[in-house]
């Protein structure tokens, strides 16, 4: 028997799609799923995870397309679901912390960006442990952020401490923990020979 349209697993397989769409590059397709997605959830639990999943798809893709205002609503709703559903300690709440200061990098407003990345962080170390993956990321995030800012002795510490995380989980093989050591090298050098550098 075919599923309704509106039917979870419709509204799943097309946020999953939209996922792979964004990844892709193929912007103009994943909005359209993520939204559509985002609609069937919404009528059906506007407060729930599901909708809540979808709005940070959807941000994130926005946020990709430097349409910054669009993703910071959306972006925000989903906090604010996960906050009340989820409450402060979840990791998904974390997550949608992550997101908003991603957004708020990506802008350049280090001062809204770095005590939300904080924040992700405590709850990840707490949640997962100090040497997570997730703390990893976030580790590397915060350090990317001290580094735009040419705060190189800051950016450092936390390169190595990310660095040493993923090499703890995935072994000592560089290859596949490139983007943290370049970026730990990159800083090293600037320590003793700053420059202006571009946005990433």
């Amino acid at each position: 028997m075919a599923l309704a349209a509106e039917h979870p697993a419709i509204a799943q397989s097309r946020n999953d799609l939209g996922s792979l769409y964004h990844v892709l590059g193929r912007y103009d397709e994943a909005r359209s799923l993520h939204q559509q997605a985002l609609a069937i959830r919404d009528q059906a639990d506007p407060n729930g995870r599901a909708t809540a999943e979808s709005l940070a798809n959807l941000g994130k893709l926005y946020r990709a397309e430097g349409l910054y205002e669009e993703a910071e609503s959306v972006l925000e709703r989903a906090r604010m679901i996960r906050e009340t559903v989820l409450r402060t300690e979840h990791p998904e709440f974390a997550q949608s912390l992550n997101e908003l200061a991603l957004l708020y990098d990506a802008q350049g407003c280090f001062l809204e960006a770095k005590p939300l990345y904080k924040r992700a962080l405590a709850i990840e170390e707490r949640v997962f442990g100090p040497h997570h993956l997730r703390v990893a990321r976030t580790l590397n995030a915060l350090a990317l952020l001290y580094h735009d800012q040419g705060k190189y002795a800051k950016a450092e510490p936390l390169y190595q401490r990310s660095l040493q995380i993923q090499e703890h989980v995935l072994g000592n093989d560089r290859q596949r923990a490139p983007r943290c050591c370049s970026n730990a090298q990159q800083s090293r050098k600037t320590l003793s020979c700053p420059r202006p550098l571009s946005r990433r």
